[in-house]
């Protein structure tokens, strides 16, 4: 758990920053806190972890320190070991495309769509009737980068069934006029 000043996608000073460059350079899985969203948690962390200054990095609950501490085992090569690693890229996105029998990677979510072609493909899945999943690749830019080379294919929304490309909105809607859009849904093709 990193507790810093922002997010990290919005670091709001350099030392968290830095840290967050850190981390994300050796693919650590982190969570963070923004220490400016809680002023009691902000000075309490102070005082419990005996550690003035932020960011803070504590890893299964223990304090590893500081900017500082962590550029040190960065150098020694020690922060490999002591942090605990991200899922690789393509493991990572093997499991999302296969969270669910169905799933529709896109600009938004089932309850909002944040483009054109997003929001086409929700109300063809939708009159389909076939349960499905989504995941907002706006949300997630590894993903979203790392689908379209995964996939082979340079665009969203993408839909899957069953863990295989099924194609983009233009594949969907071809498959809808041919009649063969439920029976690949449901995977009997």
């Amino acid at each position: 758990m990193l507790f810093m000043k922002g997010s990290p996608k919005e670091p709001r000073c350099g030392f968290s920053r830095q840290m967050v460059e850190i981390l994300q350079k050796h693919g650590v899985a982190f969570s963070s806190f923004d220490i400016f969203s809680d002023e009691e948690v902000r000075q309490g962390l102070k005082a419990f972890s005996n550690w003035p200054t932020y960011p803070q990095l504590y890893v299964k609950g223990e304090l590893i320190g500081g900017l500082d501490i962590v550029k040190e085992l960065e150098a020694s090569g020690e922060l490999d070991t002591i942090c605990p690693k991200g899922q690789k890229l393509e493991e990572r996105l093997k499991s999302l495309i296969n969270k669910a029998p169905v799933m529709l990677f896109m600009k938004g979510n089932k309850q909002m769509a944040k483009c054109g072609f997003s929001k086409q493909i929700l109300e063809i899945m939708n009159d389909s009737g076939v349960d499905y999943e989504t995941f907002d690749i706006l949300e997630d830019e590894e993903v979203r980068q790392g689908l379209k080379s995964f996939s082979n294919w340079p665009t969203y929304p993408q839909l899957y069934v069953k863990g295989e490309l099924v194609g983009g909105l233009d594949i969907v809607k071809e498959l809808k006029e041919t009649g063969e859009l439920l029976p690949v849904l449901k995977g009997e093709n």
